[in-house]
């Protein structure tokens, strides 16, 4: 079976995770193709296959003859989709022999040329889209049909390997996919996710990140008799907003540059809150980034009284190549596997954040290959057969 006839089977599945959930997994729809990737993995011979509480999915297929002191190899991929878009009732749709032009999704939506110059570059390929009603899924369940796929390859063709190690995982969508996998059961050196975009893709930096929240107490009195004593909670947040350099936003970054992002603001006179993620692939201008957001807090508190604002700052992950340095071999590896399938290597940093970054950071340095799709967590997602199938070749390479 290809790996795009995989994927059109689990991209069915409804595995959405919820952001706003304290469980884990955040939804129990993601048992749904947990449960269904268990029996897949045992009907390809990986007997320990199993799925545990939290909806870890795990197995290993030994070495074979004479790879025994080979490394130990994890291939990770995560089950859930994007709460940004619905994943529910999707309808993959194929292309076959695809023209390079834009495409009519149906629902308003067009899949156009002028947003995705890539497009051009898929000609002849078999192009899978959705209907225009919800996100396709291939973000990540083209990472799970692919290394499904791998381990049937492997297996066909006989090709000798050391022991690999497989984990699909919940909630990586929402920040969770490696916080409870279980490091001493999947039992790998050192791993790949296979999670990214185009299939000639791979990632080893991402950004260090936090979020930041300011919280601001006013003072309330009548507006008519306010002077120099009512302090305009809501305007405060406002001015901690334009205190913040206008030039580093999402909007006007890219590559490894940083930014602020607000996120949320709301509040009234009386109370007020401004939430922020804070992002920089460089660790020094990422702390000075967050030592900028502390010294807004020790301004406006001289301004205006202290306590009148309140900052707090929870770190959510950091630069995984850090960890990738000392094992750069992992990345030069994939790197030569990408190029033998005849693809330019497309080195990027990632701008956000990855399930790769926390393994690393937990001792599994753990870079992030392409899955051959484009435009994930919405409707206008798609991927193609073809770049799959060059994804399957890559992973099998790297094993051999």
């Amino acid at each position: 079976m290809r790996a795009y006839e995989r994927l059109l089977n689990y991209v069915v599945i409804h595995t959405t995770s919820d952001e706003k959930s304290d469980t884990v997994p955040s939804t129990k729809r993601q048992f749904d193709l947990a449960n269904l990737l268990v029996k897949e993995m045992k009907e390809l011979g990986i007997e320990d296959a199993s799925v545990d509480e939290n909806c870890y999915v795990l197995g290993h297929v030994p070495a074979t003859k004479g790879c025994e002191n080979a490394p130990k190899i994890g291939f990770i991929a995560h089950l859930d989709t994007a709460p940004d878009s619905s994943g529910e009732n999707v309808h993959p749709i194929l292309h076959e022999n695809y023209d390079g032009k834009d495409v009519d999704l149906g629902n308003g939506r067009v899949l156009t040329t002028e947003l995705f110059p890539h497009l051009k570059d898929l000609k002849g390929r078999t192009l899978i889209t959705t209907d225009g009603t919800t996100l396709l899924g291939a973000d990540d369940k083209s990472g799970i049909a692919e290394i499904m796929t791998m381990v049937e390859e492997l297996e066909k063709q006989n090709i000798p390997h050391g022991k690999i190690c497989i984990a699909f995982t919940p909630d990586e969508e929402i920040g969770h996919g490696a916080s409870l996998l279980d490091l001493e059961k999947l039992d790998a050196d050192f791993g790949y996710t296979v999670d990214g975009g185009p299939e000639n893709e791979i990632e080893y930096e991402n950004f260090n990140a936090a979020k930041a929240v300011f919280k601001v107490r006013g003072v309330s009195v009548h507006p008519g008799d306010a002077k120099n004593r009512m302090i305009n909670a809501a305007l405060v947040a406002c001015e901690i907003s334009l205190m913040l350099p206008s030039a580093e936003t999402p909007a006007h970054t890219e590559d490894r540059e940083g930014f602020y992002h607000l996120t949320d603001i709301n509040g009234d006179v009386e109370n007020a809150k401004i939430e922020y993620i804070i992002r920089d692939h460089d660790a020094s201008l990422f702390n000075a980034k967050l030592e900028t957001l502390r010294k807004i807090e020790k301004i406006l508190n001289e301004k205006y009284g202290e306590g009148t604002v309140a900052l707090s700052v929870t770190e959510q992950y950091r630069n995984m190549i850090e960890k990738i340095r000392p094992h750069i071999h992992i990345v030069e590896t994939a790197k030569k596997c990408i190029a033998d399938q005849g693809l330019a290597v497309k080195d990027v940093p990632i701008r956000g954040g990855t399930d790769g970054a926390q393994l690393s950071f937990r001792g599994l340095p753990c870079p992030n290959l392409g899955t051959g799709g484009y435009a994930f967590h919405g409707p206008f997602e798609h991927i193609t057969a073809e770049g799959m199938d060059a994804v399957v070749n890559i992973i099998s390479s790297i094993l051999e």
